[in-house]
């Protein structure tokens, strides 16, 4: 065990609001400074609705009377961003740190594993935001991309996705001895969920097994209930209890597992 491992960390106390405030910019400087934590997030979104607007039929209507840009490329586009940022991106972030011994200082700090986390949390969701934006902002100009029907259902269901999708990254983070097994362990997950939840084809020509498997990751719930929403519809209860499940599992576990060096 390393003597980072075994320091007496100063006890816990409630630290000033500024100190959040230095923390959140740090974590903003270092995340700018990194090429890939804003061409993934940002820029990415938009190639991928670009990619997807044109080579399908978007205007298409499904049976639900919403055309299929909306009510099926959409709601893929949308959580494989929240996923490939949050298990895949930010993980390396935190494992990066590790790497270089910035945790290693934190740790003798009043800085605890929760703020790290949520504060690289709070910094990538700004990004996916911007990302997110962007990519409507595309859509609606050349796509007939438009916000679903059922607005306040879609952000409920937003939120709990990226709960869900950061809580795993966040767990990966927590656990990873390294930069690279801290990627391996986030595509892994990012293309296990990716493969069950409909992202390489409709989830109806996997088999059963397969199928129930992906409607339990938070992938194929966060897709389902997303398409509901765009289809003016409230999503069904089952995929909202996956999405806050997944969430509120992994971020305590990410929390209690966090390690320093």
């Amino acid at each position: 065990m390393s003597t980072a491992d075994t320091l007496t960390l100063p006890p816990a106390r409630r630290l000033p609001a500024t100190a959040w405030g230095h923390l959140l910019l740090t974590e903003t400087r270092m995340v700018v400074r990194d090429t890939s934590g804003l061409i993934v997030p940002i820029g990415f979104p938009a190639l991928l609705m670009v990619m997807n607007g044109l080579g399908a039929s978007g205007q298409q209507q499904l049976p639900s009377g919403v055309t299929v840009m909306n009510g099926i490329i959409m709601p893929l586009t949308l959580t494989m961003v929240v996923a490939l940022i949050g298990v895949v991106n930010m993980p390396s972030f935190l494992a990066t740190y590790r790497k270089y011994g910035i945790l290693r200082g934190l740790a003798v700090t009043p800085a605890r594993p929760v703020m790290i986390l949520t504060a690289q949390m709070l910094v990538s969701l700004a990004q996916v935001l911007l990302g997110v934006g962007l990519m409507m902002a595309v859509g609606a100009a050349f796509f007939g991309v438009t916000l679903p029907q059922h607005l306040p259902w879609a952000l409920l269901t937003g939120t709990l996705l990226i709960a869900a999708m950061y809580g795993i990254g966040t767990l990966i983070a927590a656990v990873a001895p390294t930069v690279n097994a801290g990627l391996a362990l986030g595509l892994v997950a990012f293309f296990a969920m990716l493969a069950v939840g409909g992202g390489f084809g409709p989830t109806a020509e996997l088999p059963t097994v397969l199928r129930t498997i992906g409607e339990l990751l938070p992938y194929g719930a966060g897709t389902e209930a997303l398409a509901a929403t765009w289809a003016g519809e409230a999503p069904q209860g089952r995929d909202l209890a996956v999405l806050g499940g997944w969430a509120a599992v992994t971020g305590g576990l990410a929390a209690r597992l966090f390690r320093w060096t």
